[in-house]
C-alpha cells in the first residue's frame, strides 16, 4: 500500500472518505466479497474525476461502483481502489419533463421523484436495484422498457480528456450493453426525458410491477438480480429450469427455487461457490441445449477457473 498514494488521495477526498482493506460483502447485493485495498466515497464530481486521474498516474487499478447490485467480488477482494458513488453523488433535479440526475442516484429514487412530478415513462425501472450510472452502462431494462427509451444524454468522464456530454444515440445502447461498457468512460450524470401523465395511473402501474416482482423474484435473499443475459430466442431462466437445475446449489450459492434466472446466496456463500455455480450452469445448459449463457453479472477481482 503506497503511503504517497494515500496522502495524495486524502488531499482530494479527505481521510473520512477513504477506507482501507474494506470488506466488499458490505457493499454488494450478493453479500459476498473480500477486502478492497481502498474504498473511496468522493463527495463531488471534481473529487471523483481527480481520484480516477490519481489512480491512473500511480498505476492503481480502479473500478467505479454504484449500488453493488450487479457484481460478484472475489473472496480475495480487489487489489486496487473501489470508488463508490451511490453514497454522495446522487443528486436529482426536475425541470418540466426532464430529470437531471447524478450517476449515483438510485433508480427507485428517480422513479419516486418522477411520480411526485406526475411524469410517466420510468415505471419499468422502479424496482431495478441499481443506480443511474450502472443503468446507462448496461442499458438496464425490465417489463418492456429500457434506459434507451428515456435517456436523452449522459455526461461522461473520459480519463485524460475531461467531462463531455454524449447523446443517447452516440452511446450505442443495445441489449445490456453500451459504448461505455467497452471503454474507460465513466458516467457522471445525465438527463432523462419523460412525459406528463396521470399520477394515480403511474402509481397504479408501479404497484402492479412491484406485486409481479414480489410474486416471481426471490427478493428476500441476497442476489444480483438476473444472473444471465437473455439468449436470442430463449429465456435464460427457462433453460436453467429445463436443465433440471432448479434449486441446484454449490456451498451457499444456489439457483433460486422461485425464479431460475436468479442465483442467490442462501447463507454463507463464497465468491468461489458462486463463480463455480455460474460455470456449471453455463456448461450444463450448453451441453443440453447448445445455447451458451452469458453472465449479466460483472466479476471483480481474481477468480480461479
Amino acid at each position: 500500500m503506497s503511503d504517497r498514494f494515500y496522502r495524495r488521495l486524502s488531499e482530494i477526498t479527505g481521510e473520512s472518505n477513504i477506507m482501507t482493506d474494506e470488506p466488499m460483502n458490505r457493499h454488494t447485493s450478493f453479500r459476498i466479497g473480500g477486502p478492497a485495498d481502498y474504498f473511496i466515497t468522493p463527495e463531488s464530481t471534481v473529487q471523483l474525476c481527480e481520484t480516477i486521474e490519481l489512480c491512473r498516474s500511480f498505476g492503481v487499478d480502479y473500478i467505479v461502483l454504484g449500488n453493488g447490485s450487479n457484481v460478484l467480488v472475489s473472496d480475495k477482494g480487489y487489489r486496487g481502489a473501489v470508488i463508490q458513488i451511490q453514497k454522495n453523488l446522487c443528486g436529482i433535479r426536475v425541470d418540466n419533463d426532464r430529470i437531471y440526475v447524478e450517476a449515483g442516484a438510485l433508480l427507485s429514487k428517480i422513479s419516486s421523484v418522477a411520480v411526485s412530478e406526475s411524469l410517466t415513462g420510468f415505471e419499468f425501472a422502479s424496482g431495478i436495484p441499481g443506480t443511474f450510472g450502472g443503468a446507462v452502462l448496461m442499458n438496464a431494462g425490465a417489463y418492456g422498457g429500457e434506459m434507451k427509451d428515456v435517456l436523452e444524454s449522459a455526461d461522461v468522464f473520459k480519463p485524460g480528456e475531461g467531462i463531455v456530454e454524449v447523446s443517447c444515440s452516440e452511446l450505442k445502447l443495445g441489449y445490456r450493453t453500451s459504448i461505455i461498457k467497452h471503454s474507460d468512460w465513466i458516467v457522471i450524470g445525465g438527463v432523462i426525458k419523460l412525459q406528463k401523465g396521470n399520477k394515480a395511473e403511474i402509481e397504479k402501474r408501479i404497484e402492479e410491477l412491484k406485486a409481479e416482482r414480489n410474486e416471481k423474484q426471490p427478493l428476500d435473499v441476497p442476489s444480483a438480480g438476473s444472473a444471465f443475459k437473455r439468449p436470442e430466442g430463449y429465456f435464460a431462466g427457462k433453460l436453467i429450469m429445463d436443465a433440471g437445475l432448479k434449486g441446484y446449489s454449490i456451498g451457499g450459492a444456489a439457483v433460486s427455487e422461485k425464479h431460475c434466472g436468479f442465483l442467490v446466496n442462501k447463507g454463507g456463500a463464497t465468491a468461489a461457490d458462486m463463480k463455480k455455480l455460474f460455470n456449471e450452469i453455463i456448461d450444463i445448459v450448453r451441453k443440453k441445449f447448445g445455447v451458451k449463457l452469458e453472465p449479466e453479472v460483472r466479476f471483480i477481482g481474481e477468480f480461479e477457473e
